[in-house]
């Protein structure tokens, strides 16, 4: 910011100012997904499993095993399995 404060002030700006317009627009969506829960509980389905569902969706195969087998793990430890 020493070479042109000015300049660097308003690139700044326009920074958070995009930022800002980003965050609203998660927000909208995050509501938008929220809505779509609320349908399908209303319609009966389980909303945590669906939950659970999309998160392992979003991990790769390999991922998705180790995290099955370590929650397993974890389950006939405790005597839940």
């Amino acid at each position: 910011m020493k070479a042109n404060p000015e300049a660097s002030a308003q690139q700044l700006a326009q920074l958070i100012e995009r930022i800002e317009r980003l965050e609203e627009e998660k927000a909208g969506i995050a509501g938008d997904i929220n809505d779509v829960y609320a349908e399908a509980k209303g319609t009966g389905f389980d909303v945590k499993a669906m939950r659970a569902i999309v998160k392992l969706r979003k991990l790769e195969k390999h991922d998705r095993i180790e995290a099955e087998e370590i929650l397993e793990t974890y389950k006939s430890a405790l005597g839940l399995a």
